[in-house]
């Protein structure tokens, strides 16, 4: 379940208990997290600069770059194009990658997708046979490096 560190969730709706995904909430408009949790920024701070203190782009573009070490040339998948997934794309772009295939549920993703420097979108509705089967017959015969980018173990 996701609690807190003592096993308590403080927020309530219509006197349920109500779960913190990560025990911090990030979906939600209000939270209550521990105190080293948050940080103050000073209400004028540029919020396209001070966004960098999430996880976000530093979590995708360092999968890409540092974890995954994207070569230059290759093909790449990133599944998810939230946050974690565009910097990704970014990172795979970065390290110089030939073609990158962003895999998202959500057509409305494809442009933004390609604007951080996919080269291509599928989403996997659109076809009736599993997505690694269409990422084998796009690609002849795989990516190599695919990157999971949306928390769910059916799609790792």
């Amino acid at each position: 379940q996701c609690l807190l560190a003592d096993g308590t969730s403080r927020i309530t709706c219509k006197n349920q208990q109500i779960h913190q995904f990560i025990g911090i909430s990030t979906f939600s408009e209000y939270t209550v997290v521990p105190e080293d949790n948050v940080t103050k920024i000073h209400p004028d701070a540029p919020l396209d600069k001070v966004c960098l203190l999430g996880c976000g782009v530093s979590t995708g573009y360092g999968a890409a770059v540092n974890t995954g070490k994207v070569e230059s040339g290759s093909t790449c998948a990133v599944f998810g194009l939230g946050a974690v997934g565009l910097a990704a794309v970014m990172g795979c772009k970065v390290s110089g990658a030939a073609r990158i295939i962003a895999v998202d549920l959500n057509p409305d993703k494809s442009e933004m997708a390609k604007i951080f420097g996919a080269t291509e979108f599928v989403n996997p509705k659109d076809h009736s046979k599993p997505i690694q089967e269409v990422l084998r017959e796009l690609t002849n015969g795989g990516v190599d490096f695919s990157i999971e980018c949306v928390g769910n173990v059916e799609v790792m």
